[in-house]
């Protein structure tokens, strides 16, 4: 489950915030399966879909972390889950998108380097309402 500042997303709904506002940010991980999964590094990236297969991952002057923008996760028992909070300041206008990957955190297994993508949430930065 992802919350963009309280509100639950997928891939069909814009999340609206303002400019030089904090957005809180929550990625929940459920384990629904019966083993114990982790190690994970969870790692949250912004980008601009310029509409043309164009990805510009080079937002440093448009967006910052309050906080680190990768966690940690160590394992999460079956039925259990994991929460991870951080949250976005936008310093300008624009449509952005975030990509949420967990990877595989652990050498000694065998799964891709990052084998678990989530849909890429769409939030749109406006001017701040006078």
């Amino acid at each position: 489950d992802i919350l963009v500042d309280g509100k639950v997303c997928d891939c069909d709904i814009v999340v609206t915030c303002q400019v030089g506002d904090p957005v809180p940010l929550q990625v929940k991980l459920t384990n629904r399966s019966k083993h114990s999964v982790g190690p994970f590094a969870l790692t949250m990236m912004p980008y601009q879909d310029y509409q043309n297969g164009v990805h510009n991952y080079d937002l440093q002057d448009a967006i910052t972390f309050v906080g680190s923008n990768t966690f940690h996760i160590d394992t999460v028992k079956p039925t259990k889950d994991s929460v991870y909070f951080g949250s976005l300041l936008f310093l300008y206008t624009g449509d952005f998108y975030l990509n949420i990957k967990f990877h595989e955190d652990n050498c000694s297994r065998e799964l891709p380097v990052s084998w678990l993508c989530l849909p890429s949430v769409h939030i749109r930065a406006t001017e701040p309402v006078a």
